[in-house]
């Protein structure tokens, strides 16, 4: 099903589902989206395509979907605008709802058909298929470099924590503060005025450099910030925020002051992870700032 208010939106989720192969079984607005859904006896995936607009209804829709993918009763692919990342993380905490931001036409069909694949739907057109397991390696991919890291940030704490007698120090002048965090963000950053941007792609690490800079400046950072810290599309920064939560080493933190927010945090360890880097990287006489 798709849940539309536009007729562009309409038009190209439309398109997205004829080119992987899916039955559409309704076209509806986001205003009528459970309705809808109370009288159809089944679906498995819904492509909800949204534009700022029915915010009490669109956050039903998006509480419905995070149950349903939680349950295993259905598939969910969102996609938003830029503008509403933090007001659609704030609802979405179940990972296996797909978001999409702004994409294109041929992400918009993988990500389609790779929640219908995963649901055991025979997908027909080859282009779509290739793209749905390319997302597939990728999300792998993700998953199996965020577990490094999950593991390298409990490693870490035999380096923040060290056993008794043997008292590791990180203050004075060794000790990380938010500039040289920031000063090694602005180093990375000006390779890009020098390569393309994407050969040197690397969102977990920039993610986890400005959010250890808020942790020292004791300031909090939205989902919207981060994507823009990562320096990579923001679906893709997404999928990275998803799946490092997911493995320990980002915790997600409501915004007491506004309910369609929430921060983004590194957990305890992966900061002890970082600021052991950092005293080691000191201690070996490296510059890293």
């Amino acid at each position: 099903m798709i849940f539309a208010d536009s007729d562009q939106d309409r038009a190209a989720a439309a398109e997205a589902a004829r080119s992987v192969g899916a039955r559409l079984i309704g076209v509806e607005s986001i205003a009528g989206a459970l309705d809808r859904l109370s009288r159809q006896v089944g679906v498995d995936s819904v492509l909800i395509e949204l534009d700022g607009a029915a915010a009490p209804a669109r956050d039903r829709l998006l509480d419905w979907a995070n149950h349903a993918a939680r349950d295993g009763t259905a598939s969910a692919v969102i996609s938003m605008p830029q503008s509403l990342i933090d007001e659609v993380m704030a609802r979405i905490d179940e990972p296996r709802v797909t978001l999409l931001c702004e994409p294109g036409p041929a992400e918009r069909a993988a990500a389609l058909g790779f929640a219908l694949a995963q649901r055991r739907q025979k997908l027909h057109d080859h282009g779509a298929e290739a793209e749905a397991e390319r997302l597939r390696r990728l999300s792998e991919e993700v998953a199996r470099i965020a577990g490094a890291l999950a593991e390298l940030s409990t490693s870490a704490k035999s380096i923040a924590h060290p056993p008794p007698g043997e008292v590791a120090d990180f203050s004075g002048d060794e000790a990380v503060d938010a500039d040289t965090v920031r000063n090694l963000i602005r180093i990375r950053r000006l390779r890009d005025q020098f390569f393309p941007r994407e050969l040197f792609a690397d969102p977990a690490w920039d993610m986890m450099l400005d959010l250890m800079a808020a942790r020292l400046e004791e300031d909090r950072v939205a989902v919207s910030s981060l994507c823009i810290a990562a320096a990579v599309p923001a679906t893709t920064a997404l999928r990275w925020i998803r799946t490092l939560t997911e493995h320990g080493l980002f915790v997600r933190r409501a915004d007491p002051e506004d309910g369609r927010r929430i921060f983004i945090e590194l957990s305890d360890a992966a900061a002890e992870a970082l600021a052991a880097y950092f005293h080691t990287a000191r201690q070996m006489g490296l510059r890293v700032a």
